[in-house]
């Protein structure tokens, strides 16, 4: 893949919703679709996003034909492509395992996957980011942040050509590379973190992630690997 086929749109229910109607229909790897404005964003785990004029609203398509046990290396990148864009305006961003961006603790986005396999393989993916840049909505529970409150003023399509070229890079790169990576940008060893999942929540330390993605917890009976949860920065 070479470049991008950017499509802006005044107002899209959601970004992601119509990059995967494009993704089934056959649509080549490389769309990237671009919302002023989502008026049903979505978020993880069937949860809401709000994403009001001024804020990034964007969904892309990619075909790599990774096995499928890589496929959680995607959030993963994704991350790491939004905090070095950042870096290019002058902001610091620090990613949260396995899908958020935060500056200073608060939730400045998120990143959404949708994947289909096929013969245990990636047919196709569709990579959607949210940033809070103008605004930062509230969600139940957590503190938000926006560029904007930080000092950046960007508008969407700015950063969407700032995101772009590095999410290309990055989809170029080794599992390896992007954990690495990853790690460079992410919360730090030792940081405390409480994990639910199943209906339980537990608290741990921070330890790393494994080799293939995954979240690696410290905790008081030992070392747990973590492949899915709600995962908030803890007090203790």
């Amino acid at each position: 893949m070479s470049g991008w086929r950017v499509e802006v749109f005044d107002e899209l229910p959601s970004t992601s919703t119509a990059c995967v109607a494009r993704a089934e229909a056959g649509e080549p790897a490389g769309l990237a679709i671009l919302a002023l404005r989502q008026s049903a964003g979505r978020g993880s785990r069937g949860r809401s996003w709000q994403s009001p004029p001024g804020n990034l609203a964007l969904s892309v398509l990619v075909r790599p034909g990774w096995p499928m046990a890589q496929a959680g290396f995607l959030p993963l990148l994704a991350g790491v492509a939004v905090v070095e864009a950042l870096a290019g305006l002058g902001a610091a961003g620090v990613l949260k395992w396995p899908n958020d961006l935060l500056i200073a603790d608060a939730k400045l986005g998120g990143i959404l996957i949708d994947a289909v396999p096929q013969a245990g393989r990636l047919a196709w993916a569709v990579i959607g980011i949210g940033l809070n840049l103008a605004y930062a909505p509230e969600i139940l529970g957590r503190q938000t942040t926006s560029l904007a409150a930080h000092g950046v003023m960007v508008v969407p399509r700015a950063m969407a050509d700032a995101l772009l070229p590095r999410l290309e890079a990055w989809l170029a790169a080794s599992p390896a590379a992007i954990r690495a990576a990853w790690l460079s940008h992410g919360h730090k060893p030792g940081t405390a973190l409480e994990v639910t999942a199943g209906g339980t929540s537990r608290l741990g330390l921070f330890a790393g992630l494994s080799e293939d993605g995954a979240l690696l917890l410290d905790t008081p009976v030992g070392q747990e690997r973590i492949n899915t949860g709600d995962i908030m920065l803890s007090a203790s």
